[in-house]
């Protein structure tokens, strides 16, 4: 049975899953679905046409599925989608898509984010990132997986952040950071690669090469 603390207010027409846990205060709207095993703590606010999957735990004081912040918004019916075994820690604001964009906002599968975090709208992230404390993503921003964002880190609209890519704290992005890039300063500057990741990506690759090739097939892309 759903364990919902006497004083939340969770609309009838919410979808949450019988395993669900929900805090004191905590406010669940009427489109909201959670998936099994997820935990949300006191204080939060869950509105807007928020999907949030399984066994993720949610901090208080969290506000998700709020309207995005674009004065363009005129009330489209615009989500906000939250994957598998996510790590939300207290006060950060996720906000729903908008329609001039994809019309939703993302994030994927096992994330680790920090207090404070920001995610605007039409914002996508990956899986098995890690957010520090008072990272802030502007709108329309493409997080690939297993990034690293240092604390404080700012980054611009439409920028796009490729896979294990770092940043090191207080770094202000204005423009795209390629995959496996560590950056720093403001504007933020290529200051190495990762080296370590990279290593391990290309001795994965290596025995992917050293495998028996497809023979069904002339080509194989990576």
């Amino acid at each position: 049975m759903t364990r919902i603390h006497a004083t939340a207010l969770v609309d009838p027409a919410a979808e949450l899953d019988s395993s669900v846990e929900i805090g004191p205060y905590t406010v669940i709207g009427p489109h909201v679905r959670i998936g099994a095993g997820t935990t949300v703590g006191a204080h939060c606010v869950i509105e807007g046409h928020t999907t949030i999957g399984q066994d993720n735990r949610i901090f208080q004081f969290n506000s998700l599925g709020a309207i995005p912040q674009d004065k363009k918004y005129k009330g489209e019916p615009c989500e906000l989608r939250i994957g598998d075994r996510n790590t939300i820690r207290e006060f950060c604001t996720f906000n729903i898509g908008s329609p001039g964009d994809l019309g939703y906002t993302a994030l994927g599968n096992d994330n680790w984010v920090m207090a404070y975090v920001h995610l605007a709208h039409d914002c996508v992230v990956g899986n098995h990132t890690i957010f520090a404390n008072n990272t802030q993503l502007a709108g329309h921003v493409h997080v690939d997986d297993w990034v690293i964002l240092g604390g404080f880190t700012v980054v611009h609209q439409f920028c796009r952040i490729g896979a294990h890519a770092f940043t090191a704290m207080n770094s202000l992005l204005f423009g795209d950071l390629p995959p496996f890039v560590m950056a720093q300063g403001q504007p933020a500057q290529a200051r190495a690669m990762n080296f370590e990741v990279c290593a391990a990506a290309a001795s994965r690759l290596s025995v992917f090469a050293r495998s028996k090739p497809c023979t069904n097939c002339s080509t194989v892309s990576l």
